[in-house]
């Protein structure tokens, strides 16, 4: 089924997402690759704020590469999702919502994905310059030092995903589609 979602998103929002949406994702988004990941969860071993309030909101697991001239951004094509899955099940008990990548997940994430009501969507990896396409404006709001793996505030409009783990525990990747 074909969704269009405003982002940040809300409890409602995401319990209606079911495995196999075709996704059109408008609003505020957020990136964070490996090394981001894990200076935000030293924080919160510290018991130091994030750079961002990750409640309600969806983490791209995206390092962009440099924006030609007039765009916000370069190519933008996901992550493999695995390299976060020690980190994520800190941040989705604080409430994040969403994270978009490519790859399957740990049982823990996903387990943790159902215990706080949250998704998992891929993004086509190799249409990075596709991608970008629906990304209107970036901003680097954290940790500049780590270049291409800083944290970006992203606006997006019509970003396509594809649900693969909805907040029931549902994985697209664990269908069999085998006779």
């Amino acid at each position: 089924m074909e969704k269009h979602i405003t982002a940040p998103l809300d409890d409602k929002t995401v319990e209606e997402l079911k495995i196999g949406d075709y996704v059109y994702i408008t609003g505020t988004i957020y990136t964070a690759r490996d090394a981001a990941h894990k200076r935000m969860y030293e924080a919160l071993l510290r018991k130091e704020e994030l750079p961002f309030d990750v409640r309600n909101n969806i983490i791209y697991y995206m390092g962009p590469s440099p924006a030609r001239e007039g765009r916000p951004i370069g190519s933008a094509g996901p992550t493999t999702a695995t390299r976060m899955d020690k980190y994520t099940p800190s941040l989705l008990d604080i409430g994040l919502k969403g994270m978009i990548g490519k790859g399957k997940r740990r049982k823990d994430v996903k387990d943790s994905m159902i215990k706080n009501k949250a998704v998992y969507f891929a993004a086509v990896g190799g249409a990075g310059a596709i991608l970008s396409k629906s990304i209107r404006e970036s901003e680097v709001i954290a940790y500049d030092d780590l270049g291409t793996e800083a944290i970006r505030r992203l606006y997006v409009e019509d970003f396509p995903v594809i649900v693969v783990i909805d907040s029931n525990g549902n994985d697209l990747y664990e269908i069999n589609t085998a006779d």
